[in-house]
């Protein structure tokens, strides 16, 4: 029996639908736990806590989309309104006992970053249906992804210290008390690639280039060469036993990073000759920047952010930090977004949709006072009423504003004025041009439109 028939059996024919590729790469792990494809302790050990710019690039990103606040919508299909107060917020702001909301965002993309997979945990009452009351980030490395034959998730596993802790996952929808979020990855099904598995080969340079220069500073900065025997008499040539035991107190000696630089003690007959490349010959400094850009490029961190010297892609410091949060953090928020709209916000009840609150974010002050102005001359050019450019603004509608004004004296569009000396107001209904006399002229030292004044 098919798949497809299989189900349409258990669930009383009606229809399944699902990825026609997704059982087909299943099949090969159906049951059995995927193992991650990069080990996590040796991307944490060489580039979070050994390299100085991944450190960074990884905390710029974490921090600045750790401190953005959340907000809830109740929406529908022609409506939108913010909910101040819900137990969503709640568990947003403060997910579990030992978290608020900073540390958790701050370790939730921290592994996204390092690892390229993060996960959420729902923590409940045990209740089927019950919201949960905590939110927990389990370590990427111990969480395992047990493959359904559907091509969805069937169970997440969690193995530390010899203790696995298992979640059941729905193998039609996913839906599961566990949550995975990862980056895209073309080479695997289950797992996302990190930033720092894409950087691995430019933290490595730059990881040995510090210590090569740290050797060669212990070393008091001399320089590689050869060694040449040329005895005053006799063969010029080694014995064998001579020349294993040279090689060997060579290699343990004088070789590798932490030995770079330190002069040999010879024995007779024994020359040094300088034939390596100097230390500025090889330009190390730039070779070094050099990699720590390509870690930034991998982070999408501008590198005058990571103190890198050399890059002047933007002309200012601000310039950059906005280049930060509109290509890399933001998109990341709203990733996790979709993440959080599909998995946790209909555990709270129907139609609401989480979202980050941008407009709070000190970074894009530019960019919002830039939108601004391009609002404020719509409506000035009569291209914009008031109500759409609040709805640009991500404001509410207000009352009496859905009139478009006209440019050159800022009044309701069809009125006119009885005379140079009042107000230009007027129209039929003396209650309406009261209300927009007062909308847009406010109590004008106590005078009535002319259309009450009769």
């Amino acid at each position: 029996m098919s798949i497809r028939a299989a189900w349409q059996a258990l669930w009383g024919g009606s229809e399944v639908k699902q990825s026609a590729a997704g059982p087909v790469y299943a099949q090969l792990r159906v049951g059995q736990a995927v193992l991650t494809p990069h080990r996590f302790d040796r991307l944490a050990d060489e580039g979070y806590t050994r390299n100085v710019i991944a450190y960074r690039a990884v905390n710029e990103i974490a921090r600045g989309a750790a401190s953005v606040q959340w907000k809830l919508f109740k929406v529908g299909r022609a409506s939108r309104a913010e909910v101040e107060e819900h137990d969503l917020l709640d568990l947003i702001e403060r997910p579990n006992p030992m978290m608020g909301r900073s540390e958790f965002m701050e370790g939730l993309f921290g592994f996204l970053m390092i690892a390229g997979n993060s996960y959420m945990e729902a923590v409940g009452t045990g209740r089927r249906n019950d919201p949960p009351r905590e939110l927990w980030t389990p370590r990427p490395d111990r969480m395992f992804v047990i493959p359904a034959n559907t091509g969805m998730p069937k169970a997440y596993e969690y193995r530390a210290g010899g203790a696995t802790k298992r979640w059941e996952a729905d193998p039609v929808t996913g839906q599961s008390d566990i949550r995975h979020v990862k980056l895209f990855n073309p080479l695997d099904d289950w797992y996302g690639l990190s930033p720092m598995a894409a950087a691995a080969l430019s933290i490595d340079q730059h990881n040995e280039q510090g210590k090569w220069n740290a050797a060669l500073l212990q070393n008091a900065a001399v320089p590689s060469g050869v060694l040449v025997y040329e005895p005053k008499e006799g063969s010029g040539a080694l014995t064998d036993e001579q020349f294993h035991r040279l090689k060997a107190e060579w290699q343990e000696s004088y070789q590798g990073a932490k030995n770079a630089g330190r002069p040999p003690l010879l024995e007779g007959g024994m020359t040094w000759k300088q034939t390596g490349l100097s230390q500025k010959d090889m330009d190390f400094l730039n070779a070094k920047n050099t990699s720590a850009r390509d870690i930034a490029l991998a982070f999408g961190v501008p590198p005058q952010l990571l103190g890198i010297p050399g890059d002047n892609t933007y002309s200012n410091y601000q310039e950059a930090r906005l280049a930060l949060w509109e290509e890399t953090i933001l998109p990341l928020l709203s990733h996790l977004a979709g993440e959080l709209n599909a998995w946790l916000a209909p555990r709270f009840g129907e139609n609401l949709m989480l979202e980050p609150g941008v407009d709070s974010i000190p970074a894009l002050s530019a960019r919002r006072e830039a939108k601004r102005d391009s609002v404020r001359k719509d409506m000035q050019a009569g291209l914009l009423t008031i109500n759409e450019g609040r709805e640009e603004l991500g404001r509410d509608k207000i009352e009496g504003g859905d009139t478009i004004y006209i440019p050159a004296t800022q009044v309701p569009l069809g009125f006119e004025a009885d005379s140079a000396d009042d107000p230009p107001i007027g129209g039929t209904d003396p209650d309406e041009a009261e209300k927009l006399y007062r909308l847009t002229y406010g109590d004008h030292k106590g005078k009535k439109p002319r259309s009450q004044a009769a």
